[in-house]
C-alpha cells in the first residue's frame, strides 16, 4: 500500500541492489547511471548507508559493500552453525599458542575475516571480525603485515564460499611449523564435525 512506503528507504534500497553485481566497486558517476538518481542525491543516501557500514568509500574514491550486509548475512542457520562449531576451536587455538586464531572468508580480490579469538597478550595481531583485506591470490588469503606473519589452512568441505583458519601474531614467536601443525588438529576435527552435522541432516 502506497502509505506503508518511505521514499528516503526505497531509495537507499536501490542503491544497494545495484551492490548485487559481479563488479566490485563503483564510481559515484555508475551508480547514478544504474539508479537514475542525481549525485547530490546519492552522496546523501550512501553518507546514510555508509554511517551504518552498509557501504564503504576506499582510498580510490569508488563505493563497495561495507561489513553490515555480510554481518546480517550470518544470521543464517548455516552461518551460525558453522560459528557455534569453529569459535571454540579459535579459543582454544589462541590459548594453546598465544597467537591470534581467525576464520577467514574468501570472496573475488578480497579476504574478510568472519571470526577471530585474540590471545591474551598486549603485543598481538588485533584482528576483529569484519575486518577486510585485499588480495590478488584466490589460494593466499594472507594480509601484509609488517613485522609480523600468518599462517593459513583452507577449510575443507565448509558450506558456502571458501574458508580458512589462521594463526597471526609478531613475526619469530610461534614457528610456522607449529602453526600449521595446530591449524591443522583444528581443521581435521572441524571437518568430523561438519561431517557428522550434514550427516545428521540427510
Amino acid at each position: 500500500m502506497a502509505q506503508d512506503r518511505v521514499e528516503a528507504v526505497e531509495r537507499a534500497l536501490t542503491v544497494l541492489e545495484v551492490f548485487d553485481s559481479s563488479q566490485e566497486a563503483f564510481a559515484l558517476a555508475e551508480l547514478a547511471e544504474a539508479t537514475g538518481f542525481y549525485k547530490s542525491t546519492l552522496l546523501r543516501l550512501l553518507g546514510s548507508l555508509a554511517r551504518f557500514d552498509y557501504v564503504q568509500r576506499g582510498e580510490d574514491g569508488r563505493w563497495r559493500l561495507g561489513g553490515s550486509p555480510m554481518r546480517l548475512a550470518r544470521r543464517h542457520a548455516p552461518s551460525q552453525q558453522l560459528a557455534v562449531r569453529v569459535q571454540p576451536w579459535l579459543d582454544r587455538l589462541a590459548a594453546e599458542t598465544g597467537e591470534t586464531a581467525a576464520l577467514l572468508a574468501l570472496h573475488p580480490g578480497e579476504v574478510e575475516c568472519r571470526l577471530a579469538a585474540l590471545p591474551a597478550t598486549p603485543l598481538r595481531h588485533d584482528l576483529r571480525p569484519g575486518s577486510r583485506w585485499p588480495t590478488e591470490r584466490d589460494t593466499d588469503p594472507r594480509p601484509a603485515l609488517p613485522g609480523g606473519t600468518m599462517t593459513c589452512l583452507a577449510l575443507a568441505d565448509a558450506p558456502g564460499e571458501p574458508l580458512w583458519l589462521s594463526l597471526s601474531g609478531p613475526a619469530g614467536r610461534l614457528a610456522p611449523e607449529t602453526a600449521h601443525e595446530a591449524l591443522t588438529r583444528a581443521r581435521d576435527a572441524l571437518a568430523r564435525r561438519l561431517a557428522g552435522d550434514r550427516e545428521k541432516n540427510t
